[in-house]
C-alpha cells in the first residue's frame, strides 16, 4: 500500500515530516534512483528504494516498530540537526553507536543549552512540533540589565517581531514569565512559550532592550531536564512516553474542536 513519503521517512527516523518536505524541495531525496523535488510523493515501503543524501534508508512497514525516545541535555556549541555541520558536533553524535536512527524534536540553537528530545517516532514529533498544537516549552534566561515590570508585561502579552522568511510581522502568543533573580546588572527569568519560531526567546528579550547571555530549555510539556548534566542523556520512562502521547492527543483534539478565529492583520 502506498503512503506519503514524508510519513514513511519520519517513521524510519530520518527527520520530522516538515524537515523531510524541505529535504525533498532541496533535491536530497530519491525514489528508485530518481530525485524527487515536488510533493505529494507516494511510495510503497515494501517495494520502493529511497535514498536521502545518497544513503539508502531502511523503511519500516510498521509505524510503531522499534520506537525509541531519549532526553538529552544539549551542551553549548552542539547543533540540533542531523545535517552534517563540518567538524561541529550534532546532538545525535552524543549518542552511542548502534542505536536506531533518531532526530531531534524541534530546534535548539547551537549557542543555547538544555532539554532536547530525540526520537524516531514521526507521528509524535509532528504533533509536538506543529505550531497549531502549542506544546509548552520553558526556558531559563540570563539577560543583561534589570527587566522592569512594564517590560515583563509587554513580553507576557506578546511582542511584534519580523518574519524574515515571509517578510511580514507577527505577534508572539501570550507567555508566562517568572522572575528568579533581578539586579541592576542582570535578570534571571523563566519564560514559557507555546511557539517555536527561530531564536524566539532571544528576539523577544532583545525587542525590550535586553541581550540574552545564557539560555537553557528546562522543560517541554511533561518532560523536565532535572539533574541531567550537559552531554548526558537518558531514555524516557514509560510514564513519560505515555504523558507525551496523551499531551499530543489532547492538543490534537482541542485544535480539531476549536472554532475558527478571526484573522489578525500584519504589523
Amino acid at each position: 500500500m502506498k503512503e506519503r513519503i514524508q510519513k514513511v521517512l519520519a517513521n524510519a527516523g530520518v527527520a520530522s515530516r516538515r524537515n523531510i518536505e524541505e529535504m525533498i524541495r532541496q533535491g536530497r531525496v530519491s525514489v528508485n534512483g530518481k530525485i524527487v523535488t515536488e510533493l505529494p510523493v507516494l511510495i510503497d515501503p515494501e517495494e520502493d528504494k529511497v535514498r536521502v543524501d545518497d544513503e539508502l534508508i531502511k523503511l519500516s512497514t510498521s509505524p510503531r516498530a522499534g520506537r525509541v525516545y531519549f532526553l538529552l541535555h544539549k551542551p553549548r556549541g552542539v547543533y540540533s540537526t542531523n545535517v552534517a555541520q563540518g567538524e561541529q558536533k550534532r546532538a545525535i553524535d552524543l549518542l552511542p553507536p548502534g542505536l536506531p536512527r533518531v532526530y531531534p524534536v524541534g530546534r535548539l540553537d547551537a549557542d543555547s543549552t538544555g532539554l532536547l528530545l530525540l526520537t524516531n517516532d514521526g507521528e509524535l514529533t509532528n504533533q509536538l512540533t506543529h505550531p497549531r498544537y502549542g506544546v509548552a516549552k520553558t526556558y531559563r534566561a540570563v539577560v543583561d540589565g534589570l527587566v522592569t515590570a512594564e517590560e515583563l508585561e509587554k513580553l507576557q502579552k506578546g511582542i511584534w517581531l519580523a518574519d524574515p522568511v515571509k517578510n511580514v510581522g507577527f505577534k508572539t502568543g501570550r507567555s508566562f514569565i517568572r522572575v528568579i533573580k533581578r539586579t541592576r546588572q542582570k535578570t534571571i527569568l523563566e519564560i514559557t512559550i507555546r511557539e517555536g519560531r527561530n531564536r524566539q526567546v532571544r528576539r523577544m528579550l532583545a525587542k525590550v532592550g535586553h541581550k540574552v547571555r545564557d539560555l537553557m530549555r528546562i522543560r517541554m510539556g511533561p518532560l523536565s531536564l532535572d539533574n541531567l548534566r550537559p552531554g548526558q542523556f537518558r531514555p524516557l520512562t514509560s510514564k513519560e512516553i505515555r504523558a507525551l502521547k496523551e499531551l499530543a492527543q489532547q492538543a490534537e483534539q482541542s485544535t480539531s474542536t476549536k472554532p475558527p478565529g478571526r484573522k489578525r492583520s500584519g504589523a
